[in-house]
């Protein structure tokens, strides 16, 4: 085969290729555009909120302190005689309850002095009197003799002055030593726990040397922290004047909590007793003292009731005024920038509402909210003004 076939055989062969792909190319269909879109509808659940007047609670956290707290210290010197079996760690003590005993024999031997310098005083004034019943006497005789001005001298009145000065200072440090003497006994000065004791049997005490710390059981307070903004909402005791007599008036309602320990549902009942008047350091918050009667749970009404312990972090929930006229929502359906989401004839509405005030569960709302509209209570992942919304059970 020459060359001239070969090359004739080639451009055949190239022509066929070219007739076969435009072939393709023609037949291959056509996609086209479709421009109907079909728009689903949100699936949402809502609710409603509540018109009405409602007490809002405010949410605080506190530390628990004594109302009464004492350093137990001696105002005598002394060797310990005797210490009551209630004065340790843990026990409980009544008002005036002798706790410890101080050796008192120096302090007997010393009154037992101070009585008979007493005593010496009194016969000595005594003694005077009758001197100056004798100088008087002898003056009568002598009148117009003796100058007015040795009136004074002639009678003895210095003398006089003298040993009843001398009786008072007597009697003043008899009073002392009998002071000094029932001081060996130390006493609770109120009814109190015993939270520690540092003295023991055969220790040696002086003034001022700490012998236990004692805390009252009437009362103890829980100083929270909260917002400047809520004080308003918080009813703190007042005085008010009502035929030249004052009157209290009760503060608000507390509720105190110590979650960590307490069950579910458990908690003690406190009064807002008032408002600290400084800041919070580091916080800035308003600092409201809540008072908690017999904490430890001593009385009979308080039978069954958790202790409070000093030091203990709390919750607090402080009942507020009522707020009137305002619709009450769920706390977790108000969305950014103080809107909540309208399902309104199927579609999304984003209404800016007016809160008054929140707490840890509900939001109250004064203007942007009725009552009769349905609040969107689902989470959407597109928020767009107008979206089309549908409620379980409609169709699409």
């Amino acid at each position: 085969m020459n060359w001239k076939s070969t090359v004739v055989i080639c451009l055949a062969i190239l022509l066929l290729a070219v007739l076969v792909v435009s072939g393709i190319f023609m037949t291959e269909p056509t996609a086209q555009r479709s421009s109907a879109t079909k728009r689903t509808a949100m699936l949402v659940e809502v609710t409603r909120g509540e018109q009405g007047s409602f007490s809002p609670r405010i949410v605080a956290t506190g530390t628990v302190r004594p109302e009464q707290e004492i350093l137990l210290s001696p105002r005598v010197s002394g060797q310990v005689l005797a210490i009551a079996d209630r004065f340790t760690p843990g026990g409980y003590v009544a008002e005036g309850e002798v706790l410890l005993q101080i050796d008192p024999a120096d302090y007997e031997t010393l009154l037992l002095q101070r009585r008979s310098e007493l005593h010496q005083a009194e016969a000595e004034l005594e003694m005077e009197v009758g001197r100056q019943e004798q100088a008087r006497r002898e003056y009568e005789g002598l009148k117009g003799t003796i100058s007015d001005r040795y009136k004074t001298l002639v009678l003895r009145e210095p003398q006089i002055q003298a040993a009843e000065a001398t009786v008072e200072a007597a009697a003043a440090a008899v009073r002392q030593a009998e002071l000094d003497l029932e001081r060996t006994r130390i006493r609770a000065p109120f009814a109190a726990h015993v939270l520690s004791r540092d003295a023991h049997v055969g220790s040696q005490v002086t003034p001022g040397l700490l012998l236990g710390r004692l805390v009252g059981i009437d009362a103890y307070w829980v100083e929270t922290t909260v917002p400047m903004s809520s004080l308003r909402w918080i009813d703190f005791p007042e005085v008010s004047s009502g035929g030249g007599s004052g009157q209290n008036v009760a503060g608000a309602a507390a509720q105190v909590r110590n979650r960590s320990a307490w069950p579910e549902g458990v908690f003690r009942q406190g009064q807002v007793d008032s408002l600290i008047g400084a800041l919070e350091d580091e916080t800035r918050l308003a600092r409201v003292l809540v008072t908690v009667a017999d904490p430890l749970a001593q009385l009979p009404q308080s039978a069954g009731q958790p202790p409070l312990m000093v030091g203990a972090f709390v919750e607090v929930r402080i009942e507020g005024q009522p707020i009137e006229n305002t619709v009450r929502l769920q706390r977790n359906y108000l969305r950014q920038n103080n809107t909540v989401w309208i399902m309104q004839d199927g579609l999304l509405q984003i209404r800016p509402v007016e809160v008054v005030f929140s707490d840890d569960e509900y939001v109250y709302i004064a203007s942007g909210l009725e009552a009769t509209e349905d609040v969107v209570t689902t989470n959407l992942a597109t928020v767009v003004e107008g979206s089309s919304l549908r409620l379980g059970g409609e169709a699409q």
